[in-house]
């Protein structure tokens, strides 16, 4: 038993139709239906893929549910700010800066949410 070949991850929201135009038209991600599940799901990078599924009482998740890996985070806020996405501001240990992007030390991120309200981000890699 190899349990690591066919997993995937998933998260909730509370609209598909949505979450798939959020994903497939803003983002630019490849969004089709899981087959098995007649449900949505977005195609990531080496062939995985994360489940998208509907819950009536949804909550948006408070973590990051979600890291897009780039190589240029102030290039990736700039074009997904073209598109419409608007960038979480934070202060504190996290503050981040008039573009919306973290630079405390570790790798530069920027969060933003999806329609639902769950937390995604740009990670830069470098």
């Amino acid at each position: 038993m190899n349990l690591g070949e066919h997993a995937f991850s998933g998260f909730s929201v509370d609209d598909t139709a949505k979450a798939e135009e959020f994903y497939g038209e803003t983002l630019g991600l490849e969004v089709s239906e899981l087959p098995q599940m007649g449900l949505p799901q977005m195609g990531i990078a080496n062939g995985g893929n994360v489940l998208i599924y509907p819950k009536s009482n949804h909550t948006p998740a408070t973590f990051t549910v979600l890291n897009f890996l780039v190589d240029d985070v102030d290039k990736a806020v700039d074009e997904l700010a073209a598109r419409g996405v608007r960038f979480e501001s934070y202060e504190g240990e996290i503050a981040t800066d008039e573009k919306g992007v973290a630079r405390n030390g570790g790798p530069a991120i920027a969060w933003f949410k999806d329609p639902a309200g769950n937390i995604l981000s740009v990670l830069e890699t470098t």
